[in-house]
């Protein structure tokens, strides 16, 4: 645990989505004041509607496209839709958001003089060409192709990060999650681990694209959000970018059988063609987070998977489950 030195108030851009959601807990559980700032483009308010009684929380309708005028004392920037069904349904949006959003709160913390972390991601490395991805591999991205939008997204709003600190003296951190999957990811946002578990409880065929020999690495929230909490806390000189995610690497097929398993599921896997620019391989090389911040994942896969059905099971047993199967979730 990453000892806590003084209470603070906390912004959280993208507050009500997956990731937020759990930080904002997480950060009021260590005794703060949080900010929760979100436009419900991907969030949902139902995500933190038990936080809402907590007079230590504040739940704030904003895009940060625009600016955001508010006392804070640190910002974890998340705010920026993570799947490629929501990335790729307005790309022209998921560039301002990952651009403007991250100028408009640098500007924000450069005025508070505020400590700001922003939520990067493996997709800067693109499909690469190097295994594991080492931090300071510069990556193998398409800039035309349709995941531009956000892999060359994420890879501005980093280089806004670094030219605010060397020109600013702004503090700053940047993490690079990978593959993170758990309670409240978004039912029908079209990866991998939500479409195989809503599929498989609903009786529906597992879609896997390729021939399922591609691979991934899966991190459990919980443990995500434990190292973007402790890279946050880490020194003032440790700046990123620092990868975040789970090494040991699973193919898209040993998924979709341990979920089958887990489930109970007979739903039968189909083969889908590989989207364009689709990577075929993404594990992270995780030293620096071992050696800077004594991070590491704990959840195995199995546990993990085990929490997440669970979850999904009791949403899609409920009113929530009803609506989003009539709007053809994980068809």
């Amino acid at each position: 645990m990453v000892p806590v030195y003084s209470a603070r108030r906390i912004l959280v851009t993208g507050g009500a989505g997956f990731l937020g959601s759990h930080l904002c807990e997480r950060l009021l559980a260590a005794g703060h004041e949080v900010l929760c700032v979100d436009n419900f483009y991907t969030g949902r308010r139902a995500n933190v509607a038990h936080l809402l009684d907590d007079p230590r929380f504040e739940l704030m309708r904003h895009d940060i496209t625009f600016p955001l005028y508010v006392e804070v004392d640190q910002i974890y920037n998340l705010a920026c839709p993570a799947s490629p069904v929501h990335y790729q349904f307005d790309p022209v949006q998921t560039t301002k958001v990952s651009v403007h959003g991250a100028i408009n709160m640098l500007g924000l913390a450069k005025r508070r003089k505020a400590r700001i972390l922003q939520a990067s991601t493996s997709e800067v490395y693109g499909d690469p060409e190097v295994h594991p991805q080492s931090e300071d591999y510069r990556g193998n991205v398409n800039p035309i192709g349709p995941r531009a939008c956000y892999d060359e997204g994420k890879r501005c709003a980093e280089t806004l990060f670094f030219d605010y600190h060397r020109q600013h003296g702004l503090e700053i951190k940047v993490a690079r999650i990978f593959n993170t999957y758990g309670p409240r990811m978004h039912p029908n946002d079209g990866r991998v681990v939500s479409n195989f578990v809503v599929q498989a409880l609903l009786g529906r065929p597992l879609t896997v694209y390729g021939d399922g020999s591609q691979t991934r690495s899966f991190c459990y929230v919980d443990d995500l959000i434990e190292g973007l909490v402790r890279l946050m806390e880490s020194p003032s000189d440790i700046t990123g970018p620092i990868n975040l995610g789970n090494p040991q690497e699973f193919t898209i097929l040993e998924l979709a059988e341990l979920v089958r398993e887990l489930t109970g599921s007979r739903s039968e896997i189909v083969f889908r063609p590989l989207p364009q620019d689709d990577p075929v391989r993404r594990c992270p090389d995780i030293t620096r987070a071992r050696t800077l911040l004594g991070w590491e994942p704990r959840t195995p896969l199995r546990e993990g998977l085990e929490r997440t059905i669970a979850w999904f099971d009791r949403l899609l047993a409920g009113r929530e489950g009803e609506r989003l199967a009539k709007e053809g979730m994980a068809s």
